[in-house]
Order: structure tokens, then C-alpha cells, then sequence
């Protein structure tokens, strides 16, 4: 009889779960034809154009699959859907968490575990990405191999070790086929297991309301509401990924051919999840005025080059976006001092630091994403593609800024007219006369409900540097305050019942003049 609130936002996670089994599913099938091999034979299946080319077992067990194996195409494409939509679904999910504050205690684990599950998800899809062994996965891996010996020192032995030699190498695809059907799966599995068992013992977490508190939950009961419900909004999932791969084409590695290491096609892309990491190496330059990125570090054996102009845009923006993501409960809790337990959701304009943090890091990944087309931007657009990477380049600065300024600004004024929809009602759209001849419009006033949604949210103030027991205020806290005045400096205050109680003598239950009123406190 465990009970859990019903909200369309709390699909996403669903969407997630229903597509990874879509994933197994339909990775069970293709294990049954495909041979991760990179033994060189002629291939002499179907695909006319293809015959007598000479590829890896592994990509013409794919070409098999996609001609020859009844309905392997379909699976194909319904495995590659799934995967896009996991991540996608799974990004998608982990936003609504962080924009609703549903990450706070006693939730932090779990957000950490909703991280990992992200990771495990992008490597799942670049691991399987690269089986087909045809020229786009290839290049991918070429990229890797760079990623691999731009390490000092270890970055040789690690790509002959990975590749089974000097790329390509003999045991890539053999040694990505286990990760990508056995590993990565399992921790996958046991990361949902956990996840689900957190999301049980904490219970869910719920929209404000009404009736719902910290210590209540409403909605419906697993068994057999939302048992019912659940299993229909699976075969719904199904249908739809299933019309897609039925209808879409998606990765047709025949129009690639087989990996060769010397050419590079143009306007290649990576699968979505991975285009950040293309973006931000594209972004890079290899020099600044008379500054290189190249460092050569003597050893007592030899000179190591160091290139930072692919170490430093591979490693440092996604390491950067991860680990703010998985500190951020903690961050969160250290700057508001916020110990307290939260089962009930935020609205994303009520806590307008948060979004504003949240929307600067979507507008970075983005920036990054953006720039892996740079090149089909520029040819699109009929635009020179060193514009095009300045501009990006600007903006992978410039833009997490101006995207944080502007959310904080857009929640703050959209809690100044929550405030003034409490106090003076929402506008009827009806137009009157006074007899001393003045206009004004009428409003109405809001229902309990809605009044209740627009005023019962925490109102987070700046908390200034508090001594310890010695009196002292140490470094740590004095930086505690700065973000904290940073971000609850400018705020608007939710209505109380008094200022209710006054707005309600002066103009009346049911109809006001509409006049306004400076909200923010500093």
C-alpha cells in the first residue's frame, strides 16, 4: 500500500526505466547475431554496393543484421532509440530534481546515485556506439586515442593497452562488446536497485498543496492504481519507440563503409550525450598570442610532451559540470545552513539561485553541444566557420553569466506578480467606470488553493558570518556569507497573513484597483 503522488513531471523517471528495459530487450536480440570480431573478411552479404569491400567481422555482422537477419534492422534502430531517449529521459529527470530542490535531505545520496546513473548512461551509449566498427564510431575512437596519449608519461601505454596495440589496434571492439553488454549494464541494474530503494524508504516527494505536508504523502497506492498505470505507460513507451525506429532512420553505417584510419568524412556527429565533449575540444585553440598549449616537460628519460589543448577541454569543462553537479546538495545546504528535512518540492521561481545555477549550467552544456556542428552551422548558415567559432567561444563564457542574470531576474519578477495576484487578485479582463468618471479593471480574487500555491514556499534570506564558540569568524564562514548575500541579497518576500488582511480591507473580497507595489526587500 505504499502510496505515491501523481504529477506528469514525475514521468521522466518512468520514461527512463521503461526505455533501459527496451534496452535490454532489444541488446539481447542483437547479442544472438553479432560477432565482435575485428578479423579482417571480404564482405559478400546483401548489400550490393558493399560486396567484395573489405571490413571487420564486426561491421559486416552488422551489415548481416541490418539486411539479411528478419526484423534486424527494426531492432537495431529500436535499440539506438531507446538509447537516445534513456539519456534524454534521464537528463530530463535530473533536472526536474535540481529545479525542485528535490535533491535536499534526506536526498543526497540519491542525487549522487541519479549522477552515476547519468555517467553510466553516456557510457553505455558510447561503448555500444562504437561496436559497429564503421568510419563514424571509428573516428570517435580516434578522438579517445588522442584523449589517451596527450597524457604525459602513462598516455602511450594506456591507448596500446586499451586497443591492443597502435590504433586501431586488434581488441577494442572485444573489450568494449564485454563493458557494453556485461559491466556497464550490471552497474546500471544495481545503481536503479538502489535508486528505487531510496526513493521507498524516503518516501516520494510531492508538489506543495493543500492537505500535503513533510509528513504526509497524497496520491495513489502502488497496488493497483499505480501498478496499472505504470504497466500501461510502458506499453505506451514501446509503442512510440517502435514507431519511431519503424519510421526514422538512424545510423546507417552502410552509407559510412568500414572504418579506415585515413580518411575523415566531414560534418560528422557523435551521438548527442557525447556532442559536448567534440564541442569543447573544437573550442579549444592551440595557441593564445605566443602562448602554446603544448608543453614539453623534461624527464631524466626522455622529454613528455603535455598537450593541454586536448587535455584540458576533454577532462576539465565535463569535470567541472559533474562535480558542481554532485556537490551541489551539499553547497546548497552549507550556504542556506538548511539541515532541516524536505519532502515537499520547490516551485523553480521560488528558489530563483538555484534556477538561476541550474539554467547557467544547461546554457554551458549547451554552448559545448552547439559547437560539435559548428561545421554544419557554417555550412548551413553560409557563414565563415571561424565566426562561428569565435561566437561560440564568446558564449562558453559569456553565456552561463548572462543565462544566470536573466533567470534570477525573470524568477524574481515572476514572484513580484505571484505577490501581486495574492494581495490584489487576477485580472477579470472586465473594464469599469467610477462616477467621477476613471477606468479601472476589475479583479477577482483567488481561489484558497491557488492563494495557498503562491504563498507557502520557505523564504530564504541572507544569512550573514556567524562567530564560532570562540567568537572568531573563520575564512570558511566568511565565504559561506558572501554567497549567501550573493544569492538571497534581492528577494521577494511571500505574502503574510496580515498584509492579506490589509489588502483585503482596503479594496474589497472580490474586486481591486489594480494598484502596484515595490516587492523586493534588501
Amino acid at each position: 500500500r505504499k502510496i505515491f503522488p501523481d504529477h506528469w513531471s514525475f514521468m521522466f523517471g518512468e520514461v527512463a526505466l521503461y526505455t533501459f528495459v527496451l534496452l535490454l530487450l532489444s541488446g539481447t536480440f542483437l547479442t544472438f547475431f553479432f560477432d565482435p570480431s575485428m578479423a579482417h573478411v571480404t564482405y559478400n552479404g546483401s548489400y550490393v554496393p558493399m560486396k567484395g569491400i573489405g571490413m571487420s567481422t564486426a561491421m559486416a555482422s552488422t551489415m548481416d543484421i541490418s539486411f539479411d537477419v528478419r526484423g534486424g534492422l527494426f531492432m537495431r534502430q529500436v535499440h539506438h532509440w531507446s538509447a537516445l531517449l534513456f539519456v534524454a529521459s534521464l537528463s530530463v529527470h535530473m533536472l526536474r530534481v535540481f529545479f525542485t530542490g528535490a535533491f535536499r535531505r534526506p536526498r543526497e545520496l540519491n542525487w549522487v546515485v541519479g549522477g552515476l546513473l547519468l555517467i553510466m548512461g553516456l557510457a553505455a551509449g558510447f561503448t555500444g556506439y562504437s561496436l559497429p566498427d564503421d568510419l563514424l564510431s571509428g573516428n570517435g575512437l580516434r578522438i579517445i586515442d588522442g584523449v589517451m596519449k596527450a597524457l604525459p608519461i602513462v598516455g602511450t601505454y594506456l591507448s596500446m593497452f586499451f586497443f591492443g596495440g597502435e590504433f586501431p589496434g586488434d581488441a577494442v571492439i572485444p573489450r568494449l562488446y564485454s563493458l557494453h553488454i556485461m559491466i556497464v549494464p550490471a552497474v546500471i541494474i544495481l545503481l536503479l536497485v538502489v535508486h528505487l530503494f531510496m526513493v521507498v524508504t524516503h518516501k516520494h516527494t510531492q508538489y506543495p498543496g493543500p492537505g500535503r505536508t513533510n509528513d504526509n504523502v497524497v496520491g495513489f497506492p502502488v497496488g493497483p492504481v499505480y501498478a496499472a498505470k505504470a504497466g500501461g505507460f510502458f506499453f505506451i513507451i514501446f509503442g512510440i519507440v517502435a514507431l519511431i525506429a519503424g519510421l526514422f532512420q538512424i545510423n546507417p553505417v552502410w552509407n559510412y563503409g568500414p572504418y579506415d584510419p585515413s580518411p575523415v568524412s566531414a560534418g560528422t556527429q557523435p551521438d548527442w550525450y557525447i556532442g559536448f565533449v567534440d564541442g569543447a575540444l573544437r573550442l579549444m585553440p592551440g595557441v593564445l598570442g605566443n602562448f602554446s598549449f603544448e608543453w614539453i616537460i623534461p624527464f631524466p628519460w626522455g622529454d613528455n610532451t603535455l598537450v593541454l589543448s586536448v587535455l584540458l577541454p576533454a577532462l576539465v569543462p565535463a569535470g567541472a559540470l559533474f562535480a558542481v553537479m554532485f556537490a551541489w546538495p551539499w553547497i546548497e545546504r552549507w550556504v542556506t545552513k538548511d539541515d532541516r528535512e524536505h519532502h515537499l518540492l520547490d516551485r523553480p521561481r521560488n528558489a530563483p539561485f538555484r534556477t538561476a545555477m541550474g539554467a547557467a549550467g544547461v546554457v554551458f552544456y549547451c554552448v559545448m553541444w552547439a559547437a560539435a556542428s559548428s561545421d554544419l552551422i557554417a555550412t548551413h548558415f553560409h557563414v565563415s566557420l571561424n565566426d562561428v567559432t569565435y561566437w561560440l567561444r564568446a558564449l562558453f563564457f559569456l553565456g552561463p553569466i548572462l543565462a544566470f542574470w536573466l533567470t534570477r531576474r525573470i524568477c524574481l519578477s515572476l514572484q513580484r506578480k505571484d505577490r501581486e495576484i495574492v494581495l490584489h487578485g487576477r485580472e477579470a479582463g472586465i473594464i469599469q467606470m467610477s462616477p467621477e468618471g476613471g477606468f479601472s479593471e476589475k479583479h477577482e480574487e483567488v481561489d484558497v488553493y491557488k492563494r495557498y500555491l503562491l504563498t507557502n514556499y520557505v523564504d530564504r534570506q541572507y544569512i550573514p558570518a556567524q562567530p564560532d564558540a570562540a567568537g572568531h569568524v573563520s575564512g570558511s564562514e566568511k565565504r559561506r556569507a558572501a554567497l549567501s548575500k550573493f544569492f538571497f541579497e534581492d528577494r521577494v518576500a511571500p505574502v503574510t497573513p496580515s498584509e492579506l488582511e490589509a489588502a483585503h480591507a482596503a479594496h474589497g473580497h472580490h474586486e481591486v484597483e489594480g494598484d502596484k507595489q515595490d516587492s523586493i526587500t534588501k
